[in-house]
C-alpha cells in the first residue's frame, strides 16, 4: 500500500510539472518539461548522493578512525541483508542523520557529530536502522527524484511569473498566473505526503530492524529537541534537503515550515511505543518523561571515558 501511494504520488508530481510546462508553452512547454524532467531525474539519479554529501561538507570514515559506529552501520547491514554502505561524518552540532545514494550498492549513511556525541548506543543502531531502512526500501532514489520535481516546478512557476505563460490556453492568462503562483506550493504539499508515508514505513523496518522501538523513540525525541536548539545553517540555505534527514533540520525560520516534509515527533513515537506494546505507549506520550527516563548517566572525566561510537 506504500509503495503503490507513493507512485500515486509521484505520478501526480510529474503531471503537475508537465501542467505548468504546458500553460507556460502550450504542448512545446509541456513536451520540453518532460524533457527536462527526464533530464534532471537522471542527473540526481547519478549524481544527487555526491552533491549532498559534498553540501554538508560529509567525510567518509574507516572503521580505524569510527571503530564503533563502523561495526554498528555493518553488523545491521548484514542482518538487513544489505552491502556495507559507506559511511561518513558531518561536522555539525545539530544532532541528525540521513542516508542517501540511487540504490543498496552505492548507499551512504551520514550522521553528525552532534548525534554521535547526544546519543547512546543502543539509540545511535536505532537512528542507523531508520537510515538502512531508507536504503532497502530504496526511499533514498524515491526522496531524491521528488526534491528535484518539486525543485524543477517552481524552476518553470518563476519562469513564468517573469516572462508570462501561454496566453492560448482554456485557462486564460489570468488562470495561468494563478497555476504557477500555486503549483509550487501544490508540489511542496505533495513531496511532504511522499516523505511522511516513508519515514513512518522507515520507521517501522528499522526499529524491527534493531530491535528495540523504545530505543528509536527515545533518539527521535532528543533529535527533536536538539534540533529545535540547534541551527543547521546548510540546511537552512537548502531546505529542498530537509526530506532527507531522520528529523527536519530547519528550526520553523522560513515559510517552507509550514509545511514539514517529517510527521510529527510525537505522532512517531507513539506508534513506536505502540510496537513496544501497550503498557508502554500511554506511558511514553508524555515527552518530558520520556527524556528523564533516558537521560544518560553521568560522564565520566574526559581522560577515562570510553571512545565513542564516532571514533
Amino acid at each position: 500500500m506504500n509503495i503503490f501511494r507513493t507512485a500515486l504520488l509521484m505520478a501526480a508530481m510529474t503531471a503537475l510539472f508537465m501542467a505548468v510546462g504546458a500553460l507556460i508553452g502550450g504542448q512545446v512547454g509541456m513536451v520540453l518539461a518532460l524533457m527536462v524532467a527526464l533530464a534532471t531525474n537522471l542527473f540526481a539519479y547519478w549524481n544527487a548522493d555526491k552533491m549532498v554529501l559534498k553540501m554538508y561538507k560529509a567525510r567518509e570514515v574507516s572503521a580505524r578512525e569510527a571503530p564503533e559506529l563502523v561495526s554498528i552501520v555493518q553488523q545491521l547491514a548484514m542482518k538487513a541483508q544489505l552491502p556495507h554502505p559507506k559511511i561518513y561524518i558531518i561536522e555539525n552540532p545539530q544532532p541528525n542523520a540521513f542516508a542517501t545514494g540511487r540504490n543498496p550498492e552505492n548507499a551512504a549513511v551520514a550522521a553528525t557529530t552532534g548525534l554521535l556525541k547526544l546519543l547512546n548506543r543502543a539509540e545511535i543502531e536505532a537512528v542507523m536502522a531508520h537510515e538502512l531502512a531508507h536504503v532497502k526500501n530504496r526511499d533514498t532514489l524515491t526522496m531524491t527524484l521528488t526534491a528535484t520535481i518539486a525543485g524543477a516546478i517552481s524552476m518553470l512557476a518563476q519562469f513564468g511569473l517573469f516572462f508570462g505563460g501561454n496566453r492560448n490556453n482554456a485557462m486564460g492568462f489570468v488562470g495561468t498566473l494563478l497555476l504557477v503562483l500555486l503549483a509550487p506550493l501544490a508540489a511542496m504539499m505533495v513531496q511532504m505526503a511522499i516523505s511522511r508515508t516513508r519515514e513512518y514505513a522507515a520507521d517501522k523496518t528499522g526499529a524491527q530492524l534493531c530491535g528495540n522501538p523504545m530505543a528509536l523513540a527515545s533518539a527521535l525525541n532528543k533529535l527533536h529537541q536538539g534540533t529545535r536548539a540547534i541551527s543547521n545553517a546548510e540546511a537552512e540555505k537548502n531546505p529542498a534537503t530537509a526530506h532527507m534527514f531522520i528529523i527536519n533540520p530547519l528550526q520553523g525560520l522560513r515559510f517552507d515550515n509550514l509545511f514539514s516534509t517529517h510527521p510529527r515527533v510525537e505522532e512517531r513515537i507513539s506508534r513506536l511505543s505502540g510496537m513496544a506494546g501497550g503498557s508502554s505507549a500511554h506511558h511514553y506520550r508524555d515527552q518530558r518523561q520520556l527524556e528523564r527516563d533516558q537521560r544518560p548517566e553521568k560522564s565520566v572525566r574526559p581522560e577515562t571515558r570510553r571512545r565513542g561510537p564516532w571514533g
